[in-house]
């Protein structure tokens, strides 16, 4: 049996909550979440649709992860963000998680102050805390993980969302954490081609489960999109935003790479 890696990193991920309440309380994140920024366009962004070729693109900096290793482990966060807004990207998506993809809350205001592109924190999100936390840092959106939330904490956790003016990327891998999104009442979905539990990718899931998505549900294909065909295949099946960032970290010309994924 392979490594169970999401099992691993929510492990992780518990103590580092537990290990931050104790330096700073929930309530004084509460008092100083109240006090955040003006809030950049995330979800507006990635409803632009011009027809069936529309293209949007949430540009990932991503140094390393679990199967794969280092990515870019010496990237410049601030240049990386300009190249994207530069390459025509509608939104970033910045790792905040330390132990497995050696992302930083320093990686993620390193892009902020360098791009006015509206920001995701992706991280694993396995409490309240972490929601009040990524107000305090400046994103405008957070990841929701299906899998690793029960139904009570992912209702919850996007109602405190709403409450916060953060959009919420509700990620699923299965009929089982769509009807978990549903339950919900979840809008905005991000489909991950990667199975968190084995790190296994299959570019056709989100083309299955988009096709199980209700009218008013904004889906996101995330992992395994490589090439602008991959982008083509899954225009095909009425999908177009894309979250993306290994290939794009990795690009010997970032904005050109960007660019060509983004054009008609």
């Amino acid at each position: 049996m392979g490594i169970n890696f999401l099992s691993a990193i929510v492990d992780h991920k518990k103590q580092e909550v537990a290990s931050a309440k104790k330096r700073i309380s929930e309530n004084q994140l509460i008092k100083r979440a109240a006090q955040r920024d003006i809030k950049r366009p995330f979800l507006e962004n990635l409803k632009r649709y011009n027809g069936i070729n529309t293209v949007n693109i949430i540009a990932e900096i991503k140094r390393a992860s679990p199967s794969k290793g280092d990515i870019s482990i010496g990237l410049n966060p601030e240049i990386l963000a300009r190249e994207y807004e530069k390459g025509g990207a509608c939104a970033l998506s910045v790792l905040t998680e330390t132990k497995y993809f050696k992302g930083s809350f320093d990686d993620f205001k390193k892009a902020r102050s360098a791009s006015s592109l509206p920001m995701l924190r992706k991280d694993f999100m396995i409490s309240s805390y972490q929601i009040y936390e990524s107000c305090i840092l400046g994103a405008d959106a957070v990841l929701l993980i299906a899998r690793i939330l029960t139904k009570t904490q992912l209702k919850d956790y996007l109602d405190l969302s709403f409450e916060l003016k953060l959009d919420a990327l509700v990620e699923i891998n299965s009929e089982e954490d769509l009807k978990s999104a549903n339950d919900a009442n979840a809008k905005l979905i991000g489909i991950n081609n990667r199975n968190l539990d084995s790190f296994d990718t299959d570019i056709n899931t989100a083309m299955r489960l988009f096709s199980l998505l209700d009218a008013d549900q904004i889906a996101v294909a995330a992992s395994g999109i490589t090439k602008k065909e991959d982008i083509i295949k899954n225009q095909a099946s009425g999908i177009y935003n894309f979250l993306i960032g290994e290939s794009l970290v990795r690009a010997d010309n970032t904005v050109d790479f960007l660019k060509s994924l983004c054009s008609l």
